[in-house]
């Protein structure tokens, strides 16, 4: 059964809180979108690192819960973050599965600007745990 935007922001609200707006939900990539919000800028007015790395964590778990058992639930447990250049406006995230396993998968995470360039690249090891374990 295919995992929804609405059942991940009600999983996850921090997702929605933040403003990430999720357009592709599958296991080979998840797509979501951050819009510029002046509460979200940094000096420069360019996104805040820190809501750049919201909007990929969140996506690296989302693809992280499409690639798993259903009902295993996303738990981060390694994120490496490289900022290459600022996002000023709205930045996209795309969410890619590297390897996957029974209990964890590693996924790349590219975050471009609206012109398409790369931005923020993350690789993160997601652990994938049932409730009570």
């Amino acid at each position: 059964m295919p995992l929804t935007a609405d059942e991940v922001y009600a999983a996850a609200p921090f997702v929605r809180t933040l403003g990430v707006e999720l357009d592709q939900i599958t296991p080979e990539a998840v797509v979501g979108r951050l819009p510029f919000t002046h509460s979200l800028s940094t000096v420069g007015g360019g996104l805040h690192g820190g809501a750049l790395m919201g909007l990929a964590d969140g996506t690296a778990a989302v693809c992280a819960a499409a690639n798993g058992e259903p009902g295993a639930l996303p738990a981060t447990v390694d994120s490496t973050t490289h900022f290459l250049r600022p996002v000023v406006g709205q930045a996209i995230a795309t969410a890619s599965p590297i390897r996957s396993s029974g209990r964890q998968v590693l996924v790349e995470v590219r975050v471009t600007d609206e012109a398409g360039a790369l931005c923020v690249h993350v690789l993160q090891t997601v652990r994938l745990v049932h409730a009570g374990t």
